[in-house]
């Protein structure tokens, strides 16, 4: 079942209700912290003196553990006699938290003057109360001599109630002329003007930027360690976000405190509370306003920030406690849920149909508390019912899950969506949206380098400059960029003067507008790994990859959809190839570099969000080669060299001219490592990809030559690497810094005469046994149990179970099966918070990653994450200011929040999709759960006469290996010739290169 019900991941406020405060200050309804109980002015309002003293009308209660309990009659009331000291038009707080008879309602708090007729009050308020413990609270400014707190009954029934914490604190207001009479003192960078209308202070914002090239902002702040402080901002402005920053001085990043607030034209009011985790002097509070693709007008209306206040609580809404797999299960496959509860003891479930009728039932076995959740969990396991059907639920323990259907066609749809992401990933080329309807936008990054424009382009890109620059980052404004020797010391790098590639292409990254040759590869290699496992693994739709089959420009062209769409990225892969005779300073050594890689390339400073591609102003560079960048490309063209040869031979010949010499230049300069440059850079504007050990590239790298080439110096390179035989990792089996095990899948997997390939087969069988041996220790199901879950959790998860899925294609084991078709179970909604995390498929689903133009929960002229996007999940470094307000403390799978601002949570990478795409095809291609294993091309038989889906094929090609095994029908006997440029550095497209 795929849904369209977007996410409700919401925070959980203490607060019941408030009133804002009257004159020129505002307070935020929220229940105060600790720090309260220093300043309030009601006497004994913690109940921790030894009677009920001074509280009157409380004679009779029980007073214990700070706590007042009292059965009140009709028209009772108490209070506190104790003068308050309130002074006239100062601002204050007054709070409290009862607990009680559920049917009262109705009853009222106050502060009021003593034997006033009529009654005269600053605060009036009605309350209700509930048997949990419910907080309330009501700021307001004493304009009359009410000095007493009160409580009655009013309207409401006779009734039981326990009272405790109750508080009166005086709210200081930090900042100057909060209301903006006159913009005095608030200061302004120098790229802002004033546009003032109907006696409002507004301002001319320029496009362009990031957020804080453009700031109104005021100086003097003092915040003291372990306070909470109440930040409250209105302003109008045209639909855009803008960041409220507290810095912590001489602390680039992060702040103090930082939130993203969402202006609108019709007016946006914004209120939050935070706590200062340190104590700092002579701050600042800023309104960072840049970082947009237009200019803009903001009319500012109010800015304060005062003493008092809650952290409010973050508690993701996670509906039932029976969590399942919202898309649903394959018929006879595995299925199994998860039931949330504080019960020890079995419990009886029931499968329900659409309408509610029974379908199955049985018994929970209970798991004890689960510490990847800190959750009490049982299993439920309805595997023995393999009907079909739409919008079922499972019942248990009072709880009713969210629909899910059992469906033989489950995930076709999901194989399309997950694939089908990248076409508007693609940089260079406008997005049609014909073709992805909601997502058209012009090509972005396609201008020459330099000058004003916006969409500065990939076209003739220079190197990152040595010296920091000064730029003109808009009109006006220069900013101080670190440049190379940041980043790699003052002889690391010096590149040749003029030099400029023609960069246009490839995939953006992430959330951001870079482009990284090593993320790239392990993107590359996993998506033609699907391609590549459908054409020779025994159960397998040989049609679902074919031409046709995704919604791209190049559909019908002859050639497979998926490797149109892989070509796109690896032509520009081809790209970042440095020409040979290339000479460059590196490490204080001058090389030929050429066959070496740049590593990446991105802008000079982080982008704003809510910016398209076309609308990026800022200049990109391509940075240092380095040998990790070089043997990705060297692993992903020589994979797509034996899979592009059955298409076009001449592209396939190019390709393997360009991983011929990227080995050989990595292999002359195997030292060549990528910085930090996160650690480096206060803003460096793209991820640093940084690998220190680049031994199992080598491996990896090897591996694809020799499958494809059969050469006995690859050969060597595979057996002699310590990578060949080591031990799995127990956390993850392979991603973008770790790749052995991904060139030993395809050691199993691929045809070859590897000596030892039956030994390779063999440890990935073992790799499957041990992931399926943490699988069987999670009670959700997922075979991923770290005690700490990593930044992007969710595609680890799936690239474990990738490991399983393919020892079920070697061997047919059904334990094998179970496990790779239950483990995507966790991804799709089978987990503590109850979400998928994937967009589109189930009930509540992941929906605002973070990304610079799927931004649709800032602005509605962004685009929302397209269907089968793969967020990244539960991380327990919560790195993102966003998840360190929200996450401290989480269990591991409660380390996510769906915020677009939470990049090290809710971030999607084209690596994190690549491992869903591998994984939906092989789900789809399981059926119904029963599929009949058959033998792989090439892997059991051991004559031609055991082939079956194809036949059997000699590559006579010295070019490529000579092998003889069962091949897929569309495998060809090896491409037919090489084509002008395929050893002449070329980007195989006939383009020499620069």
């Amino acid at each position: 079942m795929v849904g369209r019900t977007r996410s409700k991941l919401r925070a959980s406020f203490a607060m019941a209700s408030a009133v804002a405060l009257v004159g020129t200050t505002l307070v935020a309804p929220a229940v105060l912290a600790d720090d309260h109980r220093s300043s309030n002015l009601v006497e004994n309002g913690d109940f921790s003196g030894p009677d009920h003293q001074p509280w009157w009308g409380l004679e009779q209660a029980a007073i214990a553990d700070g706590e007042a309990c009292i059965q009140l009659g009709a028209g009772a009331a108490f209070g506190n006699w104790v003068n308050l000291g309130l002074e006239d038009g100062e601002s204050y707080v007054f709070g409290f938290t009862v607990s009680g008879d559920p049917a009262a309602e109705g009853l009222e708090a106050r502060i009021q003057v003593d034997g006033s007729d009529p009654l005269v009050t600053d605060v009036f308020e009605n309350f209700d109360v509930t048997p949990e413990p419910r907080s309330y609270e009501f700021g307001f400014v004493s304009t009359t001599n009410s000095q007493r707190v009160q409580f009655g009954m009013g309207d409401a029934e006779p009734t039981g109630l326990c009272i405790s914490d109750v508080y009166v604190t005086p709210v200081a207001e930090l900042l100057q002329n909060p209301t903006f009479d006159g913009l005095d003192p608030w200061w302004t960078t120098a790229n802002i003007a004033r546009a003032d209308a109907d006696g409002q202070v507004c301002l001319e914002v320029p496009g362009g930027g990031d957020p804080w090239s453009a700031i109104v902002g005021q100086g003097g702040l003092d915040l003291e360690e372990g306070r909470t402080y109440t930040v409250s901002v209105a302003a109008t402005a045209p639909e855009v976000n803008a960041k409220v920053l507290i810095p912590i001085p001489g602390q680039d990043y992060p702040p103090l405190y930082e939130a993203t607030v969402r202006f609108r034209a019709d007016g946006q009011a914004f209120t939050d509370t935070f706590t200062a985790g340190q104590s700092v002097a002579g701050s600042e509070f800023q309104f960072q306003l840049g970082g947009h693709s237009q200019d803009y007008t903001v009319c500012m209306t109010f800015a304060s920030l005062t003493t008092g206040g809650t952290v409010a609580g973050y508690q993701p809404e996670t509906g039932p406690n029976v969590r399942v797999n919202q898309v649903g299960y394959l018929p006879n496959g595995p299925k199994h849920a998860t039931l949330v509860t504080d019960e020890t003891d079995a419990l009886d479930w029931e499968l329900q149909d659409a309408s509610g009728s029974n379908l199955a039932n049985g018994t929970t076995s209970p798991q004890g508390v689960d510490p990847s959740a800190d959750l009490n969990v049982h299993t439920i396991d309805l595997s023995a019912f393999t009907g079909s059907g739409e919008g079922l639920t499972l019942v248990a323990d009072g709880e009713t899950s969210y629909p899910f259907d059992i469906s033989d066609t489950l995930y076709s749809q999901l194989r399309k969506d997950a694939l089908g992401i990248y076409y508007s990933q693609r940089s260079g080329t406008p997005i049609d949206d014909r073709i992805k309807p909601g997502y058209g936008r012009p090509a972005g990054h396609i201008s020459e380098f330099g000058g004003d424009d916006v969409n500065q382009g990939d076209a003739n890109v220079p190197c990152l400059p040595n010296e920091r620059t000064d730029y003109p980052h808009i009109d006006g404004v220069n900013d101080n960029q670190y440049g190379g020797f940041d980043h790699y010391g003052e002889d690391g790098w010096d590149c040749p003067e003029g030099y400029a590639l023609d960069l246009t292409g490839g995939w953006y990254d992430a959330g951001d507008h870079g482009k990284y040759v090593v993320n790239s590869g392990i993107s590359v290699w996993q998506l033609l790994s699907t391609y590549e496992r459908n054409q020779l693994a025994g159960v397998a739709d040989r049609d679902a990859l074919g031409d046709g089959t995704l919604a791209i420009p190049e559909a019908g062209n002859g050639m497979p959809d998926i490797l149109d769409e892989v070509k796109w990225n690896l032509d520009w892969m081809l790209e970042m190839q440095v020409a040979d005779g290339i000479e460059m300073g590196i490490g204080g050594e001058d090389i030929d570099a050429g066959g070496l890689v740049h590593h990446k390339l991105h802008d000079i400073a982080w982008t704003g969000m809510n910016t398209f591609p076309h609308e990026d102003r800022m200049p990109r560079y391509v940075h240092r080669p380095s040998t990790a960048a070089t043997l990705n490309l060297a692993a992903a063209a020589a994979q797509g060299a034996r899979l592009y040869a059955a298409h076009d031979a001449g592209y396939a010949y190019g390709l393997l001219a360009a991983a011929r010499r990227a080995w050989d230049a990595a292999s002359e300069h195997d030292d060549i490592l990528a910085p930090d440059t996160n650690a480096l850079d206060p803003a460096p504007g793209g991820g640093p990809y940084d690998d220190r050990d680049v031994s199992d590239e080598f491996y990896w790298a090897a591996a694809q030559l020799f499958l494809t080439t059969g050469e006995a110096e690859f050969e060597q390179a595979v057996v002699g690497s310590e990578h060949h035989t080591s031990a799995w990792d127990a956390t993850v089996a392979f991603d973008w810094q770790e790749v052995a095990a991904a060139a030993r899948l395809d050691l199993a997997t691929v045809p070859s005469d590897l000596p030892d390939r039956d030994e390779v087969i063999g440890w990935v069988l073992e790799g499957a046994d041990q992931y399926l041996a943490i699988q069987g220790e999670q009670p959700f199901g997922h075979p991923y149990g770290p005690a700490r879950y990593q930044w992007g959790s969710t595609h680890q998860a799936i690239n474990n179970a990738v490991v399983i899925a393919v020892a079920y294609d070697l061997s047919g084991e059904q334990q094998y099966l179970d496990g790779g078709i239950e483990a995507i179970d966790y991804v799709l909604g089978r987990n503590a918070i109850n979400n998928s995390y994937v967009t589109a498929y189930g009930t509540y689903f992941s929906e605002n990653m973070h990304s610079r133009w799927y931004s649709h929960s800032i602005t509605d002229r962004m685009p929302r994450p397209p269907d089968g996007k793969l967020a990244g999940g539960a991380n327990s470094g919560i790195q993102d200011p966003i998840a360190q307000r929200n996450l401290q403390g989480c269990a591991p799978q409660f380390c996510y929040i769906d915020d677009l601002e939470s990049w090290s949570t809710n971030e999607t990478t084209i690596n994190w999709n690549a491992a869903l795409a591998w994984h939906a095809s092989w789900l789809d291609d399981m059926g119904d759960g029963r599929p009949g294993w058959r033998h792989p091309v090439g892997v059991t038989p051991r004559s031609r006469d055991e082939c079956h889906d194809g036949g059997w094929a000699t590559f006579s090609d010295p070019n490529f290996r000579n092998q003889g095994a069962c091949v897929a029908s569309v495998t060809p006997a090896g491409p037919q010739g090489p084509p002008a440029h395929a050893n002449a550095g070329g980007n195989g497209k006939g383009n020499p290169r620069r």
